[in-house]
């Protein structure tokens, strides 16, 4: 994987983008040239026609990941595939027709879309089959050792199962001792015991890189076998830095203080939060001046619609624990918490309004909060702000849970755009991973990639409740 602006990628999977990238332009391109026999014809026609092209190319690749069709997971079946990628061409052929429409000028030519969709069908279902077939053999994958066998490695061997093109190859797990009752596989990879053979056994499989994901590593940690490989040039990795890496949260269940204390991140340096308060400011506004029609057409919709006001405020936890007013379009009932207090919101929640399903739906609810980045309670992008009465109980029963409030919250978030909505205490722990991993990796990059998830959920509305 390579390490680019405080995040990991997959070199496979870069390539495959870039790879299909390439198969679109050219495809387009082969449909441009069809019919011209003129090599000097087509070398001003290539001239001329290729930011056409590259146009093609961009919202075709945007309408894929929309369509979550560079996400590879488990349970997906080829059907599914089939159907999101006839929707990918169908959003893009829409998509190029509007753009078509207002600037004429910018058309490739009246018969050379249909040619490029035809052409371009059969380049991506086979380039799709050949990557399938790389991911399935792991071929170009780093070939990669496990040292442990409890539950820190269960846990890595599971999402790197789950993740298919994390491009890592377990060739097997490593024990401390055996016993004659003792499992020869842990989660489908084959289980040996004795550390003494680290090194051989990892030169044997052409491993590259061994896992420490040792659950006690008092008096168990094997330091000569694992220096002994590292100086042959073998990467050594600590098992909680690894799923890090591969899954873009935090294992708070298992890290020490001491983890936290020594790894790399968490850097607040004042130029970068100065930015972070400039850009939050600058788009906040813009996005508020934009959407001004809207906040009018909702706020008109909620006054037919039932009895109160058009704008609910709660007061939240925020940066450094200081407690500060939130902003909302109202999407209940006035009465909605008058007999049960404070609690979560539930999926298809009786108390939701006629309209205030409908914003929540395509979280126009949230819309009100760009006053709160203006005045600098909150961030575009940040962790999701908590009531006070909820932080007080998590505080107590999720480890790190007040860490969070390290930097100012926001509007979206990393966990919000990795982790379905939820309301409950597991929910909250699973977002804290989340929320820990962009607090300990924040940057301008970071908070653009949430801003484009972002879209992309309210675009499709998911995740809302």
């Amino acid at each position: 994987m390579i390490h680019l602006f405080r995040q990991y990628f997959s070199i496979r999977k870069a390539i495959f983008i870039l790879g299909e990238g390439a198969l679109i332009f050219c495809a387009v391109s082969m449909a441009s040239l069809i019919g011209l026999e003129d090599e000097a014809l087509m070398g001003i026609l290539f001239e001329v026609n290729w930011p056409k092209i590259l146009l093609v190319t961009v919202v075709a690749q945007i309408s894929l990941y929309f369509n979550d069709l560079y996400e590879m997971r488990l349970g997906v079946t080829k059907v599914e595939l089939a159907m999101r990628l006839i929707q990918s061409i169908g959003i893009t052929s829409i998509t190029l027709a509007g753009v078509y429409f207002l600037y004429p000028e910018a058309m490739i030519g009246r018969w050379v879309f249909f040619i490029s969709v035809i052409i371009l069908v059969l380049l991506l279902v086979s380039w799709r089959f050949l990557y399938a077939f790389v991911v399935h053999k792991k071929f170009f994958s780093e070939r990669t050792l496990i040292v442990g066998d409890g539950e820190l490695a269960k846990d890595l061997l599971k999402e790197i199962g789950r993740l298919q093109d994390v491009s890592y190859n377990v060739r097997f797990a490593l024990g401390h001792e055996g016993k004659a009752n003792s499992p020869s596989h842990l989660e489908g990879v084959p289980l040996k015991y004795g550390f003494d053979s680290l090194c051989d056994l990892a030169e044997a499989e052409g491993v590259s890189s061994i896992i420490v994901a040792l659950d006690e590593k008092r008096g168990v940690m094997p330091y000569t076998e694992l220096l002994n490989c590292k100086v042959r040039g073998v990467s050594i990795v600590d098992g909680e830095s690894f799923y890090e890496r591969i899954t873009g949260k935090l294992l708070v269940e298992r890290i020490n203080p001491s983890w936290l204390i020594f790894s790399d991140g968490f850097v607040k340096a004042p130029l970068s939060r100065f930015t972070k308060r400039i850009v939050g400011l600058v788009l906040a506004s813009l996005m508020f001046l934009i959407f001004s029609p809207l906040l009018v057409l909702v706020s008109v919709a909620i006054k037919l619609d039932s009895k109160g006001s058009i704008l609910f405020s709660q007061e939240r936890v925020g940066e450094n624990g200081d407690i500060f007013t939130l902003y909302k379009f109202r999407s209940m009932r006035t009465d909605a918490e008058a007999l049960s207090g404070p609690v979560w919101a539930e999926e298809d929640d009786p108390r939701v309004t006629r309209v205030g399903r409908i914003i929540r739906k395509l979280r126009m609810d949230e819309l009100p909060q760009l006053w709160n980045v203006i005045k600098g309670d909150m961030s575009l992008v940040g962790p999701r702000p908590e009531r006070p009465y909820f932080v007080e109980k998590l505080k107590q029963k999720v480890p790190y849970y007040n860490q969070r409030f390290a930097v100012k919250p926001g509007v979206t978030g990393w966990a919000q755009v990795m982790y379905p909505y939820g309301a409950t205490e597991k929910d909250a722990l699973e977002k804290l991973k989340y929320d820990l991993y962009y607090i300990k990796n924040m940057s301008l990059i970071m908070d653009l990639m949430v801003i484009f998830h972002t879209v992309k959920i309210v675009l499709l509305g998911r995740g809302s409740r």
